[in-house]
């Protein structure tokens, strides 16, 4: 048995012609196509109920959605709004301590750069796809 040799080749080194054997004994045994479907619809379940949990978070945290019932285009569009709110209060708040004296960490406001130049780039995708849907708010 070498040093570079893998732990296959040393079974197989081990047995001799017999290694096959020992090879596909270590082998786990393949799915039928049965277990993968439930394999997968079990996956998709996981997913769908991570995706909803989600979305109740969301109308917990959002102001105005709670009792709506649950459409995602609404909780969606009440998440974007909001957060361009609590961004524009972010900045209302930085401009009001900075005009009386008071200073900002460097990192609350490069979040609000970031945030500009990624309302910029969403505005130039919309342009480019062919327009806005007109919900555009000032960030």
């Amino acid at each position: 048995m070498s040093e570079y040799s893998s732990p296959g080749e040393n079974a197989f080194l081990a047995t001799g012609t017999n290694g096959a054997q020992a090879l596909a004994q270590d082998e786990k045994p393949r799915l039928t196509e049965e277990e993968k479907k439930k394999n997968h619809i079990a996956s998709e379940q996981k997913r769908r109920q991570a995706i909803r949990e989600g979305f109740d978070k969301l109308t917990e945290i959002v102001p105005g959605i709670e009792g709506q019932g649950r459409s995602e285009g609404i909780v969606l569009q009440a998440t974007v709004n909001y957060s361009r709110e609590q961004i524009e209060e972010r900045r209302r708040l930085i401009h009001m301590i900075e005009s009386n004296g008071g200073t900002v960490d460097e990192n609350l406001k490069a979040y609000l750069a970031w945030a500009e130049q990624r309302e910029r780039e969403l505005e130039e995708q919309a342009r480019k796809k062919g327009g806005s849907n007109g919900t555009r708010r000032k960030v």
